[in-house]
């Protein structure tokens, strides 16, 4: 692990060698057999399926995972997944998730997807990417995984085998005696072959792979992006991509002896690439408590006492987790705590003030991309972390801020927004999604991928995110694409036009909501639209959580939704009746444009109303303010 303070150490690392000379694993395969070679006996990932603190908790040395993925990869191989064919996997958090990523990128391509979409989405992406075999659970209490697994396996006529994880060898009685007369009757209506998953692996060598593996780098996963609509994007990552990312946790963040706790979904690339690879390159633990992580029941009344049991040194967590964290005493010793990790979406800054001075503990936070197999920056553990910023560029990666012109791509000036643009040993150059369509105007100068975000540098090197020029909505670190609601509330006869935004929310980050113009002559209530939107959009996330009736939606000059001004009227609704709320004799007087800060809400108030208490109210908002 190397000091990591600020920009000069991070120049150092990049002047030492080129990346291409560097010693890293070229295969997934013996980037693991080094972790085997090296940390052998000492626990690699510890999983429990109950929140309980003394629950049951099962463990994998790094000797044993090296076996069981080379047992996976094995089995794969015999059911005919080569290098260029797709192992999806449809699973909540549990050891053999991370068995299966690892695995299915060893023997073919790995394709993860959110096991809370619908069947709809799920079946999209499964024909999307031409999925060979999906890996789901067996029918088991509470979750309707299989049943949905199945009836998306039917409309996916390119799987041939469907491999079962059942959950419940992590039970003990009289939980595991009970399981088995509560376990939903299997719901198969497809023409797949069925098996379990580690009745299969059973039947293969752990010691060695059965075939020869290829040291070319080449596409190891697809993961989808947002998928939430019936034709997702979907990104390609390279081993090369992987390896970066374990890379880079290994060299500046983790060390052998740590041990972390992530309760994020292994189906999103937080977990997949910066936790789980950088636990294979340094050696270090990591724990998934519960198979829904966050979302389990218990987990956060019980992560402190989690934290305590496991005597972590890193937290790995989102903003929406946080708040709620701290809606939660600290009942526990967690002293062994080093820092926390926090990405996916924007932290508040009273978030953070709230956080440092409830445990003392900093959080970092960073910013990365599924396009980019995920790393882009991270404020440095050892400097100064610089609230509203994303940090630094991590070595080998590449950040301009570019404008586009008529004669091509501008770099911009310090502290002068334009889109963030990436090149790094994590970004495919020219074919970032499966679909070639899709990769047309995406990188500038035929390198520097287009993220879509728009940003700044300052003059120490620390980026700052100022919107989205892609109008992505972010629930919570999960990206919402605005056509999904739009789509759906445009199918209703009174409906003309429609402009989806997200609203500021004080625990999720935004929270997506609609305004909408009606057809000349029609008459229909927001709580009419509201029923309308849920019914009609298949992912839940998505549906607004308001919508208002405009006589005329702001729009350009060629008739667009002018969705800027939209937003404003978001921010000024939200955050006065937040002000309301605690009983502020406040209002937000305009909301403007910052070059730097993006839409700030303007704050008018009366003099007995002091700095603080604004704070307290509209510092759990990402959205930017201030008193006038």
């Amino acid at each position: 692990m190397t000091t990591f303070a600020n920009l000069a150490d991070l120049k150092a690392i990049e002047a030492e060698m080129p990346w291409d000379k560097r010693d890293v694993a070229r295969t997934l395969h013996s980037f693991l057999r080094r972790a085997r070679d090296s940390h052998g006996a000492r626990p690699a990932i510890s999983f429990q399926i109950l929140s309980d603190p003394k629950a049951k908790a099962l463990t994998l040395t790094w000797e044993a995972l090296f076996a069981e993925v080379t047992q996976a990869a094995n089995m794969l191989r015999a059911q005919g997944v080569g290098e260029s064919d797709v192992v999806a996997y449809v699973l909540p958090n549990c050891l053999e998730t991370a068995v299966v990523l690892l695995g299915g990128a060893v023997a073919g391509i790995v394709n993860p997807i959110n096991p809370l979409l619908e069947a709809e989405q799920i079946s999209a992406i499964l024909r999307e990417t031409g999925a060979k075999v999906v890996v789901t659970l067996r029918a088991f209490p509470k979750t309707d995984v299989a049943q949905k697994v199945a009836e998306a396996v039917k409309h996916a006529p390119k799987v041939r085998v469907v491999l079962e994880v059942d959950l419940l060898r992590y039970l003990t009685p009289p939980k595991s005696w009970i399981v088995p007369l509560l376990r939903p009757k299997d719901a198969v209506s497809h023409a797949a072959v069925v098996r379990g998953l580690r009745d299969e692996m059973a039947r293969h060598r752990s010691d060695a792979l059965e075939f020869t593996e290829g040291r070319e780098d080449r596409v190891a996963a697809y993961f989808h992006t947002g998928g939430t609509t019936g034709m997702p994007k979907v990104a390609q990552h390279k081993v090369s991509g992987m390896v970066y990312n374990g890379w880079l946790g290994q060299r500046l963040l983790f060390r052998e002896t740590d041990v972390v706790m992530c309760p994020l979904p292994l189906f999103h690339v937080f977990a997949a690439y910066p936790v789980l690879m950088s636990m294979i390159a340094s050696g270090a633990h990591v724990v998934f408590p519960t198979p829904a992580g966050y979302r389990g029941e218990g987990v956060m009344d019980n992560l402190w006492k989690l934290v305590e049991r496991w005597r972590c040194t890193y937290l790995i967590t989102v903003p929406t987790a946080l708040a709620a964290l701290m809606q939660r005493p600290i009942d526990a010793d967690i002293t062994s705590l080093k820092s926390a990790f926090s990405g996916s979406a924007a932290l508040p800054v009273e978030l953070y003030a709230r956080f440092k001075k409830a445990t003392g503990i900093d959080i970092i936070e960073g910013y990365g991309l599924t396009e980019c197999t995920c790393l882009v920056a991270v404020n440095p553990p050892e400097g100064e972390k610089k609230i509203g910023s994303v940090g630094l560029p991590f070595p080998y990666t590449h950040l301009r801020i570019l404008q586009k012109t008529g004669e091509g791509f501008r770099e911009c000036g310090v502290d002068e927004v334009g889109e963030i643009c990436v090149a790094n040993p994590g970004v495919y150059e020219g074919s970032t999604y499966t679909e070639v369509d899709k990769n047309r105007d995406l990188f500038a100068e035929g390198r520097f991928l287009r993220t879509g975000d728009l940003g700044r540098v300052d003059a120490d090197g620390y980026v700052f995110i100022t919107g989205r020029a892609k109008d992505l909505i972010i629930r919570g670190g999960h990206n919402i694409d605005p056509a999904t609601i739009e789509d759906a509330l445009m199918k209703h006869e009174a409906v003309a036009m429609v402009g989806a935004i997200g609203q500021p929310d004080a625990h999720a980050g935004e929270l997506p909501c609609a305004y909408v113009e009606l057809v000349k002559g029609q008459d229909v209530g927001a709580e009419a639209l509201l029923a309308f939107a849920a019914a009609h959009i298949g992912e839940r996330a998505a549906v607004p959580k308001y919508i208002e009736v405009l006589p005329d939606l702001p729009k350009t000059a060629v008739g667009k939704v002018f969705k800027p001004d939209l937003r404003r009227k978001a921010i000024a609704r939200v955050f006065d009746a937040a002000l309301a709320g605690a009983g502020l004799p406040a209002r937000v007087a305009a909301v403007t444009e910052d070059k730097k800060r993006g839409l700030v809400a303007q704050i008018t108030c009366s003099a007995e109303v002091d700095e603080a208490r604004l704070r307290a109210v509209l510092g759990t908002f990402t959205a930017a303010w201030e008193r006038v």
